[in-house]
């Protein structure tokens, strides 16, 4: 009874408020004055009735949702309503000839998006899953403006129909049909500044889905843009929330929504083009702000030398080195200014890491309050930085859940900043080599970081689109999160192959103790060299110890013969990390020894590829029998 009479006062409200219409089943808002919507993130509703998703802020997000759940599937026997919806929107973007991300029309059986993500995530979801998952229950109309390749984007302006993923079940470049002529189709940019109208229509007879999209003003095509066979009683809850969704990368972008209608069992009410709000085309300021003050001949003097004086000090303290071929990678710049303001200049507080390769700073980007670690290279020679920009691109596109993610770079005259997501616990190694007792990680920990690194250079090597070998795998380059999951970070010596290509020749890197001996031989980093270095890796899991012991005799200086000596003489007990003080589960700490050993191999060819190492850990494939000797082992 309570419920009832809270949803009667919402449809009460909602009558009542300016510019918009509701009947059971249908509402229409031609512009937002006085809506009362669900917003949250940057969303908002301006003055002269205009919905704002993303207002130009970077790695932003924005939600806006109708309040009161509508009944689209009947709770008995589940049957669909059919339903319509229509829309218009504008994306500003500040550059004509790339954007930001899009916008979505969405369903969905909750309104909480809070853990929702930006970037191509759209503020939907915060997994890039292809197959989506069931339990996800949402339906999304995207009007995407940046290509995917991950997701399987067709380009960066187009319209798809997403079922419990970002991954289109169907999507179509922006355009419409002409109705005259319905061979001839028109295309529009979604991220034209100018204001455009949706049309999306379910019908439940024949399950179909169909979307159009034209210029505001035109009538809605009798082609439909898109038209998609779906059951959506499968995905549809008895009671779902509709709204929209939006977010923005490294690049700003304006989302605005001017007016809305929604219809269930029959077309959604006509919008009044003549009463929505009008929309900035343009980042400029209010009118009302320049408003130029009479001033004396002498003021304006100084304080324009003064201004000059001023912006020639910024421009050399914030000089970057930009030059042509980089726009190909805008998309991943930020500014040097920003990093200042991030990390105080740099100040030696927020020094969170140093190594050969550089330092590393905690930090804030200032617009869009995203915690970073800014690792600062210095780079004495321009030789090879396009073809290393190009790769640092290419895996910034990278997305796993055991993968650092790269947000972007900066550079200057003779530095390099490489931006990565901020891990909150830091990296592996100051838990592993801390003799501290408080810093010891329990094995159950241990074990989930094996498994989540193994995962991680499984999706570098195999399941990527293209071979990419890290070439620096070790314990200050594995970062934890706030949950302690491992995260595989530091792609600054990273390499991309194309599948059954020929791995050439490279400069020898990576970290002494970490380093196959076929690599010092070669010179040739392969997967098997990955593999290698993940051997000695778990070697430091089981022992607590580092690959190189400086000061200790040669039978033990290297942990493979340390390890290999104890299980000759059967102690290999003896060689787990002390401060776990026995509590580990002796058959995962056995697996970990002999795969360590198995992947440390010294013939590259007896060792495992990174799929069947995933395999050994799940318990899905039995590690081979093998038996120590002298160096190393053998298998049986």
């Amino acid at each position: 009874m309570v419920q009832f009479l809270f949803l009667l006062l919402s449809l009460i409200l909602s009558s009542l408020q300016p510019g918009a219409t509701n009947t059971e089943g249908q509402f229409a808002f031609n512009g937002f004055s006085g809506a009362n919507l669900v917003l949250d993130g940057s969303a908002a509703v301006w003055r002269n009735g205009l919905l704002v998703l993303t207002n130009g802020t970077t790695a932003s997000t924005g939600h806006a949702l109708y309040p009161i759940p509508l009944s689209l599937r009947e709770p008995l026997n589940g049957t669909m309503h059919s339903f319509s919806t229509s829309f218009v929107f504008a994306i500003v973007s500040p550059h004509l000839d790339v954007s930001s991300h899009g916008m979505a029309f969405f369903v969905s059986p909750t309104k909480k998006l809070s853990n929702t993500m930006p970037f191509q995530y759209l503020g939907l979801l915060n997994t890039t899953d292809g197959n989506g998952s069931a339990s996800n229950r949402i339906l999304a109309v995207e009007l995407d403006t940046l290509l995917n390749f991950e997701l399987g984007d067709i380009d960066a302006n187009h319209v798809g129909i997403d079922v419990n993923s970002l991954r289109s079940v169907k999507a179509a470049s922006a355009g419409y049909y002409d109705d005259n002529d319905p061979s001839l189709f028109r295309n529009i940019s979604l991220y034209s500044r100018d204001a455009m109208q949706i049309w999306v229509n379910y019908n439940a007879g024949n399950m179909e889905l169909q979307v159009a999209v034209a210029p505001l003003g035109a009538s809605k095509p009798r082609k439909p843009l898109l038209s998609h066979s779906i059951d959506l009683s499968t995905v549809v809850t008895d009671v779902a929330y509709v709204g929209f969704s939006s977010s923005t990368g490294l690049l700003s972008c304006s989302h605005y929504v001017l007016g809305w209608s929604f219809g269930i069992d029959g077309e959604s009410p006509s919008l009044d083009i003549s009463r929505l709000p009008k929309f900035p085309k343009h980042d400029a300021k209010n009118p009302s702000e320049n408003i130029v003050l009479p001033v004396v001949l002498p003021i304006t003097i100084t304080v324009a030398l003064v201004s000059v004086l001023v912006f020639f000090y910024r421009r050399m303290s914030y000089s970057e080195l930009r030059e042509d071929w980089e726009s190909e990678f805008k998309a991943l710049r930020i500014t040097y200014k920003d990093l200042i303001t991030a990390t105080e200049n740099f100040r030696h507080k927020h020094l969170i890491g140093k190594g050969g390769s550089g330092e590393v700073y905690k930090g804030i980007l200032p617009r869009s309050k995203i915690e970073v670690a800014v690792k600062r290279v210095s780079h004495n020679s321009q030789s090879g930085m396009k073809e290393f920009l190009s790769e640092v691109a290419s895996i910034g596109r990278l997305r796993h859940r055991n993968l650092a993610h790269l947000l972007g770079y900066c550079r200057r005259k003779r530095e390099l900043f490489l931006v990565y997501e901020y891990m909150p616990n830091g990296s592996l190694d100051k838990y592993l080599y801390n003799n501290q007792t408080h810093f010891a990680l329990s094995w159950d920990r241990r074990f989930h970081i094996v498994k989540c690194i193994a995962s991680g250079l499984l999706y570098l090597h195999e399941e990527w689109g293209k071979v990419i070998v890290h070439r620096d795998i070790k314990a200050s380059n594995i970062l934890l999160d706030s949950e302690m999951n491992g995260l595989l970070g530091d792609f600054g010596l990273a390499r991309l192959y194309e599948r059954g290509s020929n791995l050439h020749t490279t400069h020898v890197v990576g970290t002494m103790g970490y380093l196959a001996p076929e690599l010092l031989c070669t010179g040739k980093a392969t997967p098997a060299t990955d593999v290698f270095a993940f051997g000695i890796f778990l070697l430091e899991i089981a022992c607590g110890r580092r690959s190189i012991e400086v000061g200790m005799n040669e039978e033990t200086s290297t942990l493979v013969n340390y390890v290999l000596q104890h299980w000759r003489i059967g102690s290999l007990a003896n060689v787990i990390d002390p401060r776990l003080n026995g509590h580990y589960d002796a058959t995962e700490a056995y697996l970990i020894l002999k795969l360590g050993l198995l992947c440390s191999h010294p013939v590259s060819t007896e060792r495992p590829r990174m799929r069947q190492v995933v395999q050994y850990l799940n318990g899905n494939l039995v590690v081979p029998e093998m038996f120590p000797i002298k160096g190393h082992m053998y298998l049986t």
